[in-house]
């Protein structure tokens, strides 16, 4: 009967563990969707903070690479998240979006008008949505990836306290 038991046990530590790794996945598949640039905004410049934005599209393996290499640990960084907030923006979905004037479109509309054409980009914004940085477009170097990102971070910090910048 112990046998049993412990086989029955068994087994549901084996399928516990096999749903740990997709619960897991899933909380960090991917970056949190731009869905209101403007409150964004207002909340990074009550924070003095810039907003990081990946303009992805749906299997970009580049994109992916991006999120999981050098993204996802940035959002998860508690210092990095008192400098910087991270969106996503899809070249080619049609998600609902408030720009960073509180008008509304949507991912592909915003990307377009941002002349956001390949994926990946990233661009560095301040709160009132000037670009405060140059874009870093595609995924160059991997090894060198992380630090082209910190980089543009910095230089959008640094734009944002120059008085000559004020937003």
């Amino acid at each position: 009967m112990i046998g049993m038991n412990m086989l029955r046990g068994l087994r549901w530590v084996a399928l516990i563990l096999t749903c740990l790794p997709a619960a897991s996945g899933a909380a960090e598949r991917g970056l949190a969707p731009a869905r209101d640039l403007a409150a964004d905004g207002r909340d990074m410049r009550s924070r003095g903070i810039v907003m990081l934005v990946l303009y992805s599209q749906a299997d970009c393996p580049w994109c992916e690479r991006a999120r999981r290499e050098v993204l996802l640990p940035l959002a998860r960084d508690p210092a990095a998240r008192r400098r910087v907030v991270l969106r996503e923006i899809a070249l080619d979905a049609d998600t609902p979006l408030t720009d960073f004037a509180g008008q509304p479109t949507s991912h592909r509309r915003f990307a377009a008008a941002e002349a956001a054409r390949f994926a990946p980009t990233l661009v560095v914004y301040g709160p009132d949505g000037r670009r405060l940085a140059d874009p870093i477009v595609g995924f160059r170097l991997a090894d060198f990836y992380a630090e082209y990102v910190n980089r543009a971070i910095e230089e959008g910090l640094a734009q944002l306290k120059s008085p000559s910048r004020r937003d």
